[in-house]
């Protein structure tokens, strides 16, 4: 990068709004490990085994009359987290965005539903 911009004495960019990069020969790669552990963590999901997907082909959203109430401000945290992260993990967007438009939903079941996509973020 120095040779196409003017670069100052602090040397290698590592961090940029909250993204980590990686400068290598093969180029630059923007990651957020760090904040995946730290979502991971603030949710105790730390020693969560990882997915491969984030979402059953067969999980079902709708309103359960008889299911537990969740925490609102739990599973919206959960969702804002999971919508940054989007930022550098597209394979996760849609799953995210559906479940982001359950917010209103106040069943257990689709507050379960957001732990493989926490799953599937630690692989």
């Amino acid at each position: 990068m120095s040779r196409e911009f003017e670069m100052s004495l602090m040397g290698e960019l590592q961090f940029f709004l909250g993204l980590q990069i990686k400068q290598g020969l093969e180029g630059t790669f923007v990651h957020q490990a760090k904040y995946t552990r730290d979502i991971l963590k603030g949710f105790n999901m730390g020693d969560s085994k990882p997915m491969t997907t984030p979402m059953s082909t067969n999980t079902v959203l709708d309103a359960e009359e008889d299911g537990e109430a969740v925490d609102q401000k739990e599973f919206r945290g959960m969702i804002g987290s999971l919508l940054y992260l989007t930022v550098t993990r597209p394979d996760i967007q849609f799953t995210v965005c559906l479940y982001a438009r359950c917010r209103s939903v106040s069943s257990g079941r689709v507050a379960e539903c957001t732990h493989p996509i926490l799953s599937t973020t630690s692989s």
